[in-house]
């Protein structure tokens, strides 16, 4: 449930809060309201029966000492008569006896048994009231004092009917829940109202920060008001446009950055072929040869710019090779052949030196591996090979076979091939081999001589 409520979206989480807090507030407001309206009702039944009781008190003194009885149940009739939530009415001596009842006429002259209930209050002449529960329900008990000439002559006990209250209670409570309904039908309104004009500004920055990630954004963000969100929005534009221009300035740094990367690997390449005048122009040739068979196994532009690269560097551990080594004019001993191999390692030290340059080590240090794991430094084998390597591998042997030695002259085209097609599977990759002589084959078919082959 928690993690399905923090997934929805911003503008439901606005308008729930919103809804909730409402509904929480109306809620409480409304159980106030309701005590203080039965509080205040409560205060008007009570006053308004000792109003009565003490209009009836005021009356009965003098009938009291006169023992006018039907004086005194005339004003308890009348009483009763005109309060319809007044359920008794009686005069009683001061000790508890009834001198008149407006239930109970018969019951004259019987003590009236001290009402038991919560004791609510009582005044400061004597009038008390209490909350009592008889056979017709609860009520309110008022006991009204009888003072003729400074002489207690007895009290006037009223009855008021409680369920006034509750109809009074009911009634009121019908027209807060409807107020209630109301105030919630407009705050959902509201609330959503709300939620539209904060999440639309929102909405458009959340795209706006999307197109800028992707590199699409062009146009400004909309502002749709000129409060917080909108000087923010009007911020993010200015950024964005900032971010956009440096961002193209960035990469026009970059490409020149590369362009001249490139220009000194190339420089870098030159060089070391340059110290043999037999294989000058060598990893150049290698490079254009190892695009070929990268165009026909269909690698993507950005890989085909890393093996043009890896290419350029796969001899340039030949730095450390001694130059009695490295220009000798006959064939080399198996010892001096082993110091040749290390050229590979030496390669893969120099390349370690550059961050950026490590992710040439691979081609740099395995492309004298064989398929058949007859090769060197590790003794790799099939799909164990870097493939960068496995292509630089091909093409730096038909290179090699194709240029004069001073031990041998060159192969031709024709017996080159031959030999690089009859090593497919033993120290060349099968498909690579079949790629890089179809590849020949059309260079062949069109007449293109090797030297004028395009780089990326």
């Amino acid at each position: 449930m928690t993690r399905r409520f923090r997934s929805a979206s911003l503008r439901f989480k606005i308008a729930f809060f919103t809804i909730v807090l409402l509904i929480s507030t109306s809620l409480v407001l409304c159980i106030i309201t309701i005590q203080i309206t039965n509080n205040y009702i409560l205060n008007e039944i009570v006053k308004r029966g000792e109003s009565v009781g003490k209009s009836i008190a005021a009356s009965a003194g003098y009938s009291l000492l006169s023992r006018d009885l039907l004086g005194l149940d005339n004003l308890v009739f009348r009483a009763k008569s005109s309060n319809s939530d007044m359920t008794y009415a009686a005069i009683v001596d001061p000790d508890m006896k009834r001198v008149v009842d407006s239930d109970t006429p018969a019951a004259s002259g019987e003590t009236v048994p001290v009402a038991q209930g919560q004791f609510l209050r009582k005044a400061a002449d004597g009038t008390t009231v209490r909350e009592v529960v008889n056979a017709s329900g609860t009520i309110f008990e008022i006991s009204c004092p009888v003072v003729f000439m400074n002489k207690s002559l007895g009290s006037v006990i009223i009855g008021m009917n409680k369920s006034v209250l509750a109809e009074a209670r009911t009634k009121a409570g019908n027209r807060l829940l409807l107020a209630f309904g109301i105030m919630v039908a407009i705050g959902v309104f509201a609330s959503s109202l709300l939620a539209s004009l904060l999440i639309k500004p929102i909405q458009e920055l959340s795209a706006g920060v999307e197109k800028l990630k992707n590199g699409t954004a062009r146009d400004p963000l909309r502002i749709y008001s000129q409060d917080e969100l909108g000087k923010l929005t009007a911020n993010f534009n200015e950024m964005s446009e900032l971010i956009v221009k440096q961002r193209g300035n960035l990469n026009k740094y970059s490409r020149d950055l590369e362009g001249a990367y490139i220009s000194i690997v190339k420089v870098v390449a030159a060089a070391i072929d340059a110290r043999d005048s037999y294989t000058h122009g060598h990893s150049a040739r290698v490079s254009q040869l190892s695009l070929l068979i990268g165009r026909q196994v269909g690698l993507s532009h950005k890989d085909l710019e890393d093996l043009e690269i890896a290419c350029l560097f796969h001899d340039v551990g030949k730095i450390k090779i001694p130059d009695s080594l490295l220009l000798k004019r006959s064939r080399l001993s198996p010892a001096e052949y082993r110091e040749m191999m290390h050229h590979v390692e030496y390669g893969a030290s120099i390349l370690n030196w550059a961050p950026s340059l490590v992710k040439y080590i691979p081609s740099t240090l395995h492309h004298h591996e064989w398929h058949n794991g007859k090769g060197y430094p590790d003794g790799l084998m099939g799909e164990d090979i870097p493939l960068f390597a496995a292509i630089i591998s091909i093409s730096d042997s038909f290179d090699a076979m194709t240029s004069d030695r001073p031990y041998r002259k060159a192969f031709s085209e024709e017996k080159a091939l031959h030999e690089i097609a009859r090593m497919s599977g033993t120290q060349f990759r099968q498909e690579l081999v079949a790629a890089f002589l179809t590849q020949m084959e059309k260079t062949r078919v069109s007449n293109t001589p090797l030297s004028v082959l395009e780089t990326v």
